[in-house]
């Protein structure tokens, strides 16, 4: 059976484009797999603390020797991890905030970015923990940031996750972008801006049947 982990981002629900077309994957990467489980994690709705000193301390202590106020420090992160390690794949919506990905996406990756979990540094080289897997990043931009425009350089979303997720081990990474959002500020017709990028997300859900047994 295959396993989805479907994360939102966005503080913005019902106007937000990029749950939109998570929402989209989801419905046609259930229909491609029918005995599927989706696991839904909505960041604006858990509450992420930033990472401290304490729970540093935590993960760099062995397990065996923490106190419960250690595992206790490191109970969120250890669910996350758990949702991370049961699914085969990952759909995350990510809107651009100023330029990168928003706040709560990056309290959760300082949550699982773990040593000894995520990756390791074995051999004196890093090399990352969450292997098999594959990630579907659907981003959603105000401005248009496509390579060879003239804003490409202010895009730090994709070249920060395909970073992060890279170094974590999940090279098998795709980015679809929805591109201009702001133009629905302006009135412009949401099912006509949306169209493209809906068919673009589900078609990309249902090329996935088959590939996890």
């Amino acid at each position: 059976m295959s396993t989805l982990l479907h994360i939102d981002s966005s503080p913005l629900y019902g106007r937000s484009v990029s749950r939109e077309l998570t929402a989209a994957f989801v419905t046609q990467w259930k229909a491609s797999h029918p005995d599927g489980r989706v696991i839904d994690r909505d960041l604006n709705a858990t509450a992420m603390p930033p990472i401290n000193a304490e729970w540093v301390g935590a993960v760099y202590r062995p397990e065996e020797a923490r106190t419960s106020q250690q595992k206790e420090l490191l109970s969120l992160s250890d669910a996350l991890l758990a949702e991370l390690e049961q699914a085969d794949e990952y759909v995350i919506g990510v809107p651009m905030h100023n330029f990168g990905v928003p706040s709560v996406l990056k309290l959760w990756i300082d949550q699982i970015a773990r040593v000894g979990r995520t990756f390791s540094y074995g051999d004196g080289r890093p090399k990352g923990l969450i292997i098999g897997k594959k990630a579907t990043f659907i981003i959603a931009t105000g401005g248009i940031y496509d390579t060879q425009t003239q804003m490409a350089s202010f895009n730090f979303v994709e070249p920060y996750l395909r970073s992060v997720f890279g170094f974590l081990g999940v090279t098998d990474a795709t980015f679809l972008t929805a591109g201009g959002t702001s133009a629905l500020n302006q009135g412009h017709d949401r099912n006509a801006f949306l169209a493209p990028h809906l068919q673009s997300v589900q078609t990309h859900a249902q090329t996935s049947q088959g590939d996890h047994a």
